[in-house]
């Protein structure tokens, strides 16, 4: 099973990226994913997923509600946060990992990806 972050990148503050976690091994027909970001001297920080089949339900911290949004394509076993409005203190690597994913949540599964660094600059 592997989990592929990518996407991440340089962007000025009110900007946007779309990150990708492309997965292999397991069917997103079958697993929630979920994104999780750690910035420098913090603790992780669960920020949205997407539940198995249909997607739903999906859920989504309050830092990132109204200005991130996550979507699957089951045909590429992919999932996508699309993160606009973009603040300096989304700086940090987003990983993506399979979870139980809830409307208020999610519990971290088995399998993790390597992360991608966003930097968001003022």
């Amino acid at each position: 099973v592997q989990l592929q972050a990518s996407g991440g990148g340089l962007v000025q503050a009110g900007g946007s990226l779309r990150l990708s976690c492309a997965v292999s091994g397991l069917s997103l027909s079958d697993y929630a994913i979920g994104w999780v970001r750690q910035a420098p001297g913090k603790e992780r920080e669960q920020i949205s997923c997407i539940s198995s089949g249909d997607g739903r339900p999906t859920y989504y911290s309050d830092s990132v509600k109204g200005r991130f949004t996550i979507s699957k394509n089951i045909g590429k076993n992919t999932v996508y946060l699309q993160m606009n409005s973009l603040k300096p203190e989304d700086t940090a690597v987003y990983s993506c990992a399979t979870v139980t994913c809830w409307h208020t949540g999610f519990g971290i599964g088995d399998y993790w990806g390597q992360g991608t660094l966003v930097t968001v600059s003022s």
